[in-house]
């Protein structure tokens, strides 16, 4: 399975600008439920991307304003990024690797398709065990 295969079914891609204030970015992750949002110039290429940590350690942790402070002054730039077609197994690797929760779906030309998370990756890969539990259960037992 692919990371297209994981994020094809999606309905929403969640993206703001980079002209956006930290208040608006806190405002569209709590709206949305989500933790952490791309970042993107206005041609879709991403650019950062900005967590609720970054808000809470950043702006206010430091007493600072996020109606007055833009989301590139805390976004994190140091991005790790998937292609589309990136066999998820390699996903799961690279989160390993870098201790990271989320991976950045980029194609080629460096516009951005979303997120997917470890919670993404581990419900396909309980989804896929049950399913593979479930055949050598048929097998063993079978039903009369």
């Amino acid at each position: 399975m692919k990371v297209t295969d994981l994020i094809a079914s999606r309905k929403e891609i969640y993206f703001i600008g980079e002209d956006a204030t930290v208040h608006d970015a806190a405002r569209y992750l709590r709206d949305r439920g989500v933790r952490s949002v791309g970042v993107c110039k206005q041609d879709g290429k991403l650019v950062g991307v900005v967590s609720q940590s970054d808000v809470s350690d950043k702006v206010a942790a430091e007493n600072r304003c996020p109606a007055w402070m833009r989301v590139t002054e805390i976004m994190t730039t140091k991005l790790v990024t998937v292609p589309p077609d990136a066999p998820l197994d390699a996903c799961l690797q690279l989160m390993e690797k870098f201790g990271i929760y989320h991976l950045l779906v980029v194609d080629e030309n460096e516009r951005f398709h979303g997120m997917i998370s470890v919670t993404d990756l581990l419900s396909v890969i309980a989804s896929d065990e049950k399913a593979r539990a479930d055949l050598l259960e048929d097998l063993i037992f079978p039903k009369r």
